[in-house]
């Protein structure tokens, strides 16, 4: 099995290059009170919903409206060339996941106020679970996304050929 390597590399730098900006815009909103805690905007705490689709992490105003922006600003393209598979269906979601996951790390490398010796359970308290020293929605989304980034950037075997 080929893969397109030169377009996945580009779409993971840019991936990269859109968390590093927006992890900036998130730790000058947030501060060093993370999960949108000091933010005024409702707060859902506790849900058995939110145990099964949020990693029990509280929903907010400001990631109902965030999550949703974000998902339609990497639909974007697919809008803009007026086509879609479900090679870019799944392209699209890997990007997400991956953006969420590497924004998600940097807002606490970055933030004057955490920093590397502050990512752990005790002090990222909205993280409820973690495995190997990161939370574990890192870990989960990141096989998915890399499943499904291989998957759309593969290489049919007659094109391969050729």
């Amino acid at each position: 099995m080929r893969i397109n390597q030169r377009g996945l590399m580009l779409n993971l730098l840019w991936v990269l290059l859109m968390a590093i900006f927006f992890a900036e815009v998130e730790i000058q909103i947030e501060g060093g009170a993370g999960w949108a805690t000091s933010l005024p905007t409702w707060r859902i705490e506790s849900h058995w919903l939110l145990d099964i689709f949020w990693g029990g992490r509280a929903m907010t105003g400001y990631h109902a409206w965030m999550f949703p922006f974000i998902a339609m600003v990497f639909h974007l393209p697919l809008f803009f060339l007026q086509t879609w598979s479900w090679k870019l269906q799944a392209r699209c979601l890997a990007c997400i996941m991956e953006f969420w996951i590497i924004e998600d790390f940097l807002w606490f490398i970055l933030n004057p106020a955490f920093g590397w010796e502050r990512f752990n359970p005790v002090d990222v308290f909205w993280h409820k679970h973690w495995l190997w020293g990161a939370p574990l929605d890192y870990w989960t989304f990141s096989i998915v996304a890399c499943v499904l980034f291989v998957w759309s950037y593969r290489i049919p075997r007659e094109k391969a050929n050729s």
